[in-house]
Formats: C-alpha cells, sequence, structure tokens
C-alpha cells in the first residue's frame, strides 16, 4: 500500500502511470513517494535577476497540439521571446510564428483576470470562494448531479491534465468526455486505422526522392508543421527531392511544391486510383495489388481521370512516370482530400499508391507506442460536438465545463447549439479571454496563460521513439486571480476522493511525483531530485522503444470510387473550401494582434477576411479585387471582399477560417467573417465526421467595393512612403549602393 492509502496499482493510475508496464515494473524503486517533502514553489525570478541579462528555462508551447518544445528568453523576471528547444526531437530547436506569439498572449490586455458569475443575464465579477461554493453548490456530491448529466468537454488534451480530467469524470460516475476539434483529423486518421492499423504512421522524408500530396499543408497546418518543415529541408538536400502537390487551392506547402496541380475538389482519389492504373501498366508494378484491386484500378483510365478530376490525361502518366523514375517516394493526403462524404476513401486511394511503390516498412513506417496510454493524447473530433450537442439538445445533460474550445464560434449554425447550450442549466467555461463560448456560461473562470503553467504533453506525432515534454512557468502569473487549469481540477477531484489526493496540495506537487515515477522507464540512474531538476532544465523526457510495424491492407471496395456522384444544386454552382491559416487555426487566435498584423504568406492580406477566386471566373462575372460578394450556402450566407488568385481551381472559392468573432476580444471583435456558420450537414460516410470541403455555393457580386489591405500596400508604399526601393541587379552599382 502506498501512503495514500490505496494500492499500487490505483496509485499509478492516479498519477496517469496506470498502463504503463516500464512505470509498473520499476516504479517501486523510487525514492520520492507523496506527501514526505514540502514542495516549495518555484523560486521566484528575482533571485535570479541581473539587470539587462536574459535567462533561458525549458517549457512547452501550447499555441497548437504539435508540442514544441520551446526556450524561453527570461529578463528581469519577463519572458520577452521563445525560442525553439534544441533538447526537442519535435522541434529540433525552431520554433514557428504562432509559438513567438504565446508571449502576446500573455500580456494581451483583454484576458480574463477575475472569475465572472452570470447575475440578472449579464456576466459580472465574483472571488474565487464564491466561484468554488457555486461549484460545490452545482456539481459537488450534494447537488444531486452525477453519471450522463455531467460533461467535460474539451479541446485535443494530453499528458497529466487529461489525466485529471478523466479522473475527475470517473469520480462523478461520467463517460462523458467531449474531446472536440473543429479542425479534426479523425478522419484521415480512420482511413490510416484501416489501412495501416494505426491512428498516423511516421513518414520519412529524408529517405524519400518524391513526395507526392494530396493537399497536406505539412509545412503549414498539419499536426507538427515546425517538425516536417526541418524534414522538408533535408528532403531538398542532394540529391534533391521533388514535391508534386495536388489541390483545390494553393496552400503554403503547394507554394513550395515543383509541380502544382489543380483539382476538383473530391476527386483527389479518383487521380490517385487513376495513378495506379498506369502503374499497374508497368512490369515492376503488376503485381503490387491483388488481383479483386487489380480489376477495379482498370476503370480508371487516365481519359475518364481526366473528366472526373479536371487534370489533363497527360498529367495522370507524367505524374505515374515521376514516381517510378523517383524512388522511394512517399504519398501522403490531406484535409481538402479528406473532408467530402467519400474521404476516408479518397484517403484509402492515395495510401494505396505507398503499397504499390513499397514505401511501407521504408519511408512510411509505424510511430512507437506510448509506454503510459493514459497521458497519450485524445484526438478530437466533430463526432463528440455532435453528441454533446445532442445531449445539451435533449436535456440530458445538467452541467457541462468546457475547457480549449469555442463551440459556439466554430459549430455550423444548422446544429443550432448556441440555442441547446442556453437548455443546460449550469455551464462553466475556463479561459483566457472571454469568447463566445464564455458569454453563454453561467459561471467563467480565468486560467493561467501558457507561459505561466505547469503542465505535461505528448504529441500525436512522434518522429522518435516517445517524447513527453515538460511546461513549466516561465514567470510569475501576472494576475492575481488567474489560477491553473490543473489546480482547478485536482481541487475539483480532491473533494470526490479526498483519501486518494490528499497528499498533493497542488498539481505541481502532483506533476512532480508523476514526473519522477516515470524515472525507471528512462534508465535514469541519479536521484530522484536530480531527475526532476534534470527534466525542468532539458525540457522533455525521451522514452525509447520500438516502433510499431504496421501492415497494408486494401479491398477493392473500400477504394471503389465510381459511385455516383451527389446531385448538385444549380443555384450553388462553386465548391467552398474553407481555408485553414497557420497562425489562426480554427480561431482561437485571432485576438492577438501580431497575428493579426501578420500577412497572409500567399496574398499579404491582414486584418480581414477574404474570399480567393480565380482571375478568368472573375473576369467572367466582372468581379474586380476589392468587390464585396455575397458567399452563399444553403445554411447562410457571408459578405466578402474578392481577391483574385490564380492558385485556385476556377470552379472553387476560398474563404479562411479564424475570423468573424462576436467575441473573444478587441483585436478579433467584428474583424472578417466565419466560414464555420455557413457549412452545409454533409458527413464523412464511415467516420461521421463533418465533410469540411463539401459545401456549395453561390457567389454574387454586390454594388460595395473597397481596398483590400495589404502588407505591402500599393505600389511598395505604406502611408504614401515608399519604404523599400529596388533595383534589377544588372542596374544596381552595389558599391555605391552600400
Amino acid at each position: 500500500m502506498s501512503e495514500s492509502g490505496i494500492n499500487r496499482r490505483d496509485f499509478l493510475k492516479v498519477l496517469g502511470l496506470g498502463g504503463g508496464s516500464l512505470a509498473l515494473a520499476g516504479c517501486g524503486n523510487t525514492d520520492i513517494r507523496s506527501g514526505d517533502e514540502v514542495i516549495m514553489p518555484n523560486v521566484s525570478p528575482e533571485d535570479f535577476v541581473v539587470p539587462g541579462l536574459s535567462v533561458f528555462y525549458a517549457s512547452t508551447c501550447t499555441q497548437c497540439g504539435s508540442a514544441c518544445g520551446v526556450m524561453g528568453r527570461v529578463r528581469e523576471g519577463r519572458v520577452l521571446k521563445m525560442e525553439g528547444n534544441p533538447e526537442s526531437r519535435i522541434s529540433g530547436g525552431k520554433i514557428c510564428g504562432l509559438g513567438q506569439a504565446a508571449v502576446q498572449v500573455q500580456y494581451n490586455p483583454d484576458r480574463l483576470t477575475d472569475p465572472m458569475v452570470r447575475e440578472g443575464g449579464k456576466l459580472v465579477p465574483t472571488t474565487w470562494d464564491k466561484a468554488m461554493a457555486m461549484l460545490d453548490e452545482k456539481v459537488g456530491s450534494k447537488s444531486g448531479i452525477s453519471g450522463e448529466e455531467f460533461g467535460f468537454m474539451t479541446g485535443a488534451v494530453s499528458g497529466h491534465l487529461k489525466v485529471l480530467v478523466q479522473n475527475y469524470l470517473e469520480s462523478m460516475g461520467s463517460k462523458n468526455h467531449y474531446v472536440y476539434e473543429a479542425l479534426s483529423p479523425a478522419i484521415g486518421f480512420d482511413a490510416n486505422r484501416k489501412v495501416y492499423g494505426v491512428d498516423q504512421p511516421r513518414l520519412h522524408f529524408d529517405k524519400a526522392r518524391l513526395i507526392l500530396s494530396f493537399g497536406s499543408d505539412f509545412l503549414g497546418t498539419v499536426a507538427s508543421p515546425v517538425h516536417f518543415a526541418a524534414e522538408y529541408a533535408k528532403f531538398r538536400k542532394a540529391p534533391r527531392g521533388t514535391l508534386v502537390q495536388i489541390e483545390p487551392k494553393m496552400t503554403m506547402t503547394g507554394a513550395n511544391a515543383d509541380r502544382w496541380i489543380p483539382i476538383i475538389p473530391g476527386t483527389e482519389g479518383v487521380f490517385a486510383l487513376g495513378v495506379a492504373n498506369v502503374l499497374m501498366q508497368h512490369a515492376e508494378f503488376a503485381n503490387s495489388a491483388t488481383p479483386e484491386v487489380a480489376a477495379l484500378l482498370k476503370k480508371y483510365d487516365k481519359n475518364a481521370v481526366s473528366v472526373a478530376t479536371g487534370v489533363r490525361p497527360e498529367l495522370v502518366a507524367h505524374v505515374a512516370s515521376m514516381l517510378w523514375e523517383k524512388s522511394p517516394s512517399i504519398v501522403i493526403s490531406g484535409a481538402s482530400a479528406e473532408g467530402h462524404a467519400h474521404g476516408a476513401q479518397n484517403a484509402m486511394a492515395i495510401q494505396l499508391l505507398n503499397k504499390m511503390l513499397g514505401n511501407v516498412g521504408k519511408t512510411v513506417d509505424g510511430q512507437t507506442a506510448s509506454p503510459f496510454p493514459q497521458l497519450a493524447p485524445s484526438a478530437g473530433s466533430f463526432a463528440a460536438l455532435k453528441e454533446m450537442n445532442d445531449a445539451m439538445g435533449t436535456g440530458k445533460l445538467k452541467a457541462i465545463f468546457i475547457h480549449g474550445a469555442n463551440p459556439v464560434f466554430t459549430a455550423p449554425s444548422f446544429m443550432g447549439l448556441r440555442e441547446n447550450l442556453r437548455k443546460v442549466p449550469f455551464k462553466v467555461g475556463f479561459v483566457n479571454a472571454v469568447d463566445e463560448t464564455a458569454e453563454e456560461c453561467d459561471l467563467v473562470l480565468p486560467i493561467l496563460a501558457g507561459v505561466e503553467d505547469f503542465g505535461s504533453h505528448v504529441a500525436w506525432y512522434q518522429p522518435e521513439g516517445v517524447e513527453i515534454t515538460l511546461q513549466q512557468p516561465l514567470m510569475n502569473k501576472l494576475y492575481p486571480n488567474t489560477r491553473s487549469m490543473g489546480d482547478i481540477v485536482l481541487d475539483l477531484v480532491k473533494a470526490r476522493k479526498p483519501e486518494d489526493y490528499k497528499n498533493w496540495p497542488d498539481f505541481f506537487t502532483y506533476l512532480k511525483t508523476a514526473i519522477v515515477a516515470i524515472k525507471p522507464a528512462v534508465k535514469y540512474t541519479d536521484t530522484d531530485e536530480h531527475f526532476w531538476y534534470d527534466t525542468l532544465s532539458t525540457g522533455v523526457i525521451h522514452v525509447d522503444a520500438e516502433p510499431q510495424q504496421i501492415s497494408s491492407n486494401f479491398t477493392a471496395a473500400s477504394l471503389d470510387l465510381s459511385t455516383d456522384a451527389p446531385v448538385q444544386d444549380p443555384k450553388f454552382p462553386f465548391y467552398l473550401i474553407p481555408s485553414e491559416r497557420h497562425y489562426f487555426r480554427d480561431g482561437r487566435h485571432a485576438n492577438c494582434g501580431w497575428l493579426q498584423e501578420s500577412p497572409d504568406p500567399l496574398t499579404t492580406i491582414v486584418w480581414d477576411s477574404w474570399a480567393e477566386i480565380h482571375p478568368k471566373t472573375a473576369a467572367s462575372m466582372g468581379i474586380k479585387e476589392g468587390d464585396y460578394l455575397e458567399v452563399a450556402s444553403q445554411n447562410g450566407s457571408l459578405k466578402v471582399k474578392a481577391y483574385l488568385f490564380p492558385g485556385i481551381h476556377p470552379d472553387a472559392v476560398s474563404i479562411p477560417l479564424g475570423q468573424g468573432h462576436e467575441s473573444l476580444g478587441r483585436f478579433a471583435k467584428g474583424v472578417g467573417v466565419n466560414p464555420f456558420a455557413i457549412l452545409n450537414p454533409v458527413f464523412e460516410k464511415d467516420s461521421g465526421e463533418l465533410a469540411m470541403f463539401a459545401t456549395r455555393v453561390s457567389v454574387r457580386k454586390t454594388a460595395e467595393s473597397e481596398q483590400i489591405v495589404k502588407d505591402e500596400g500599393p505600389v511598395n508604399t505604406q502611408m504614401g512612403r515608399k519604404l523599400v526601393v529596388t533595383l534589377p541587379a544588372d542596374v544596381a552599382q552595389l558599391s555605391k549602393e552600400i
């Protein structure tokens, strides 16, 4: 029995290590026992202050789910700059612009600084004592609420916060952990499980000579763009790799490709099967598919594929010849290929090429399975949002907690989620700033910013072994009345199970105990205290183990894309592409002025939304840049300025996600439009996920027009001043210019 009075197996489960065979085998050797020492808070920064001298502390970036290791530059007790942590195998010492902006999240003037409670229909400030008393009254052991009447929505979550959330739900007798991501990878994960038996295979860019990407924006918006950017740099070194990008709207990755091929949205799988058909005609690949799959591929000759995809037939053969000549290769699918009613089939058709080309086991293999499955990330899904919305609409839920998600903003209007949320008697939001969902809550609690808090994280994409990244405060909290989310949940579960958690006065103590218990898994031979401080210093724990073995399985039925396409309404002739921007993601970062000011890399537009339309299409409709367009689906319409963009299919219109907030703060409110609102109720047939790229729209030019604000300004000027003077290289006299 442990000091807490529970058996060792339950003790490990409480710490998030219950499923780890390594931890179970060695945890008894640890010499730190809960409650045996007084844990002091992290040392006050002023103890290390030397005026003008910076100190670096390791932590984890929480701006997205990549869990990149970072180093915070701190001077005189204030964090000023973020850099990559070279000890992290994920970030490799690099960082993206979104990670840099974590500093402004810390100092944002619109951060919530005090708890708020709804009184008289409005949110008004309250105290933590009153807030915690209200929580005890509404969801405590005497409230009468338990079981399926209670739910907890989070964004994608991992590490020890995930453990505490699930332990709290278990103490409530509830299984309602709604893990929701508006930009969910669930369709791709579903296809990968069917093909490879894993959610996400590991990709070896450095071993490939050619990457064929169907809409995967691995340089911008995928699970780990910092890591993949570094891998792409290796891929580009001699012998220089070739990138071919096939997608309906150019992404950052497409802009870096050697060959960019526009395609009718949703037909990516047909193109892949056409390429497979051409490959089958070479003797080298004649036996690379089962007889039933080979028979299916005969229907996808290059001419039929050209009609379906809008891509010239010679390009189908050309892509196949490139794959044949440049081996080994990697073939990957992305959101624009997967976001359709047949999205999983598209993805599986694309992955078929990896099997035929012999890439599986070479450039595509398995990640290392986590030895601590309780800490592994939970992927968010639209299915979770739908489940919660249905439960709210039917009155099943009596109380709901929401953290790390803004469903009122990201849910399409057809769901009626705002109205259903109002039917729940008690709603609690845990936020940094009051967003659209928090505006609907009865109690809103201010939590620490990422650079002020402790935590642990495990990323979905693990390039080598398993990396657990440690998050530690880079400075003391700015606002006294903000609290750690870990402390809040620990207090809640402690109220339900006081004996199990009595030895941990705060989340820091709990986290330290849990991290030290991992020591045997990494074969660390020094003391527990040294292990803890070494982990704080490096910011990462590496657990090395063999990667999972993957196979590749395909059936003709799972690949057949020849079924009739859905009937299209001629009133809505355009495909809507709701494009994800790396800086804004699903809109949670829209209140960051730095990011609003950062120009879109392909259009240079700032502080706005826009509708990208092909120049030929625009000319046929009399549309000029800056004209306001009404973009309408069956579920609503948006009024947005036109931007003429050649990197989009002529039958498509694209509006970036992330803008159009009604709340969240001064930099987000009232800026741009929200494409989430007008999405149609089209769902991927296997996973039930929302088909993000399957909405059809009409486009109408209005009488209004306004100049689009772009970073370069008109004719390389800003406010009438010419800022950068350029000369052709054959004209410039560099010795005199310098």
